[in-house]
């Protein structure tokens, strides 16, 4: 055991050294996404991901996809359909799953402009916006509120709460106004964090 053990970590591959990236404020649409994967699962004991996204300027959840199975190619098709509805990020911030530091993914940022903002691993504090949503989603209120029958279940509730929670529910960072309504502002009146803190 202890021979197969040394043979195992010397074979691991290492993940590069990650400078810290500053969390900083994104002032402007499509500054910068932060994306995570959560794990769950149904009743029956199936095990399933999400992938989250959010817009870091306004915290609006860009989407949650469902999936028992979320790898390189199916995450880039996800943000392929966000960058057509919002446009292109300029970054993206996210830390170091396998299918986020793919080659495949790496190249098609690349070809996209897209910077990637890899966080230090071990410092989820690092995408402090995303952890924040995501112990909204699971604690407070979907993850652990139900007992899921199917992943069509979890979409549906999902999709249903993130209606209220972009659109209707306000947000104490962002002055107390919901996610969407507050990008309406940020796109009107430039420098809208810094008249709010002062």
């Amino acid at each position: 055991l202890r021979y197969g053990f040394e043979h195992a970590s010397a074979s691991r591959k290492r993940l590069p050294d990650r400078p810290r990236q500053p969390l900083g404020l994104a002032n402007a649409p499509n500054c910068c996404w932060a994306l995570d994967f959560m794990h769950d699962t149904l009743y029956c004991g199936r095990r399933f991901r999400t992938l989250n996204v959010i817009g870091e300027a306004n915290r609006e959840c860009l989407t949650i996809e469902i999936g028992t199975s979320i790898l390189s190619a199916r995450l880039i098709r996800v943000l392929s359909r966000l960058i057509d509805c919002y446009g292109v990020s300029n970054a993206i911030r996210l830390d170091n799953e396998p299918e986020m530091v793919s080659q495949m993914f790496t190249e098609w940022a690349a070809a996209k402009s897209i910077a990637i903002r890899y966080i230090q691993p071990g410092k989820p504090n690092q995408n402090a916006f995303i952890e924040r949503f995501n112990r909204t989603y699971q604690t407070d209120e979907v993850l652990d509120a139900y007992l899921f029958a199917n992943l069509e279940q979890v979409q549906a509730i999902t999709d249903q709460w993130l209606i209220d929670y972009n659109e209707y529910r306000p947000h104490e960072a962002l002055g107390d106004i919901p996610p969407v309504q507050f990008m309406h502002q940020l796109t009107r009146v430039p420098n809208l964090y810094r008249t709010m803190s002062t």
